[in-house]
């Protein structure tokens, strides 16, 4: 037997990822004031890029339909609330499973945060939030060893709890950067065909 049919079976082959929304550099800058402060109003946003309310509002209401925006959300520091043990779990899975299946039964879990399907060794990365080890065995063989489709787990703990990257906010700012040296590029080059025409 191929050594990928050894692992869990995905249930979305053969299903293709949308294509990528358009969006310009107004609606990237429109995207870095939201992702800097999500809380602040679309009249401040429209005063940083030089656009009235409306249509500020109107440009977000296409990219939360289109799926840029995928919504908006507090950030919560759990280890102040008594949830302090971050922890990994590498699952391989049962032969032939229905990946579906599993994903769906672990993530139903309260102690899991995240669920991702992965290659290599293992075929799923759990991260879970728990109080202590002994939330952490509680966890581990009350509830993650029982989902069905679980064949094995590896169990990393985090030794430090790092703030996490602004990623989302450094990517926009970056694309952004990368919309606007176009555009100033190309009004370059057409004020250099028309002097030079």
């Amino acid at each position: 037997m191929a050594a990928a049919e050894k692992h869990l079976t995905n249930g979305n082959r053969g299903v293709e990822p949308p294509p990528p929304a358009s969006a310009d550099a107004v609606d990237l800058a429109i995207l870095v004031n939201l992702l800097t402060d999500a809380r602040g109003s679309v009249r401040q946003i429209a005063k940083q890029v030089g656009m009235s309310a409306p249509a500020v509002a109107e440009r977000i209401a296409r990219l939360e339909r289109s799926g840029v925006i995928q919504g908006y959300r507090a950030i919560v520091d759990w280890g102040r609330l008594g949830f302090g043990v971050t922890a990994f779990v590498a699952v391989t899975g049962v032969q032939g499973w229905e990946q579906r299946e599993t994903v769906a039964a672990l993530s139903a879990l309260p102690e899991v945060e995240r669920v991702e399907i992965v290659t290599g060794s293992s075929d799923l990365l759990v991260r879970l939030r728990v109080r202590d080890q002994q939330h952490l065995r509680e966890c581990l063989f009350d509830r993650v060893w029982k989902v069905p489709g679980v064949h094995r787990t590896e169990t990393l703990l985090s030794l430090t709890d790092h703030p996490p990257k602004a990623f989302d906010l450094e990517l926009a700012q970056q694309l952004l950067a990368a919309r606007q040296a176009e555009s100033t590029s190309g009004r370059a080059g057409a004020g250099g065909r028309r002097r030079g025409g």
